[in-house]
């Protein structure tokens, strides 16, 4: 697998414990290739050596970031339960068994937050939680070609109150994170777990596991409902919906560390602001 950071004037990937650095190439022209993973071997043949960055920035240049919602069954009995009384809590069990997937928009570039960066709660929220999610990579031809980790970032009273106000519980400033860096391989085993331990003022406070085998849909299949009537020149990030929720009215608080890991992808820790 290629683990792959954007830098000022090129590109840091990592392969076979070695690090090399492409001058000149950026994202954008990564997602652009038909077969990513075959220029990352052609590039790194001819490049020279490099030093892996301390700072890991997001790996992102000019990708949309979009979500899928309801994938999985816990995340389907958490927002029934949090729209009760609203009557929006039909619309989610609905949606689980439906043919066409929830896709939202969820951030642009410069609303997108790296490791070790902080992430924000709404103010006018109350009940705030992370969703530890795999995020798949995208070329512009709609195929999936890589993997990084998510953190969507919700405020569940607002979701909860009217399913019309999902734009503004999840898109705001610091509501995103992404990282620790993009990589490039092939399909991950369903068995790959993810999760997420919560830290307040140094103990934990929460924790939580799942694994891709409880995806109900298929990566490809989720990205293929991206690309239907729509397009992206520079490829796409597309979050897959999470399968680990916090029990009950559980919120965050500022000061929180939040570390969301996947298997063979890394680490992926950011502060509550």
């Amino acid at each position: 697998m290629f683990q792959v950071l954007p830098q000022s004037d090129g590109l840091a990937v990592r392969f076979q414990e070695k690090v090399h650095f492409l001058p000149g190439a950026g994202l954008d022209v990564l997602f652009q290739q038909s077969d990513p993973a075959a220029w990352l071997a052609d590039q790194v043949s001819a490049a020279g050596s490099g030093i892996w960055p301390e700072e890991l920035p997001a790996p992102i240049q000019s990708q949309e970031v979009w979500a899928a919602g309801v994938t999985y069954f816990k995340s389907r009995v958490a927002r029934m339960e949090e729209s009760e009384g609203s009557g929006g809590d039909r619309f989610y069990n609905l949606v689980y068994d439906a043919d066409r997937p929830e896709l939202f928009f969820k951030a642009t570039p410069q609303r997108v937050r790296g490791t070790g960066a902080l992430v924000r709660i709404r103010t006018d929220a109350t009940w705030s939680v992370p969703e530890p999610e795999l995020v798949l990579a995208v070329n512009a031809a709609g195929r999936v070609f890589g993997y990084a980790i998510g953190n969507d970032m919700s405020s569940r009273d607002i979701e909860g109150e009217n399913p019309l106000y999902l734009p503004q519980a999840k898109v705001y400033r610091g509501s995103c994170a992404l990282g620790p860096w993009l990589t490039v391989g092939p399909e991950l085993a369903e068995s790959t777990r993810i999760s997420i331990v919560i830290l307040r003022g140094g103990e934990e406070v929460f924790a939580g596991e799942t694994a891709l085998s409880q995806l109900k849909r298929k990566p490809q299949e989720l990205a293929d409902w991206l690309f239907r009537e729509n397009e992206f020149p520079q490829g796409a990030y597309l979050f897959t919906g999470t399968g680990i929720v916090p029990p009950g009215v559980w919120t965050l608080a500022s000061g929180d560390v939040i570390r969301i890991a996947i298997d063979g992808l890394g680490v992926l820790e950011n502060t509550v602001e």
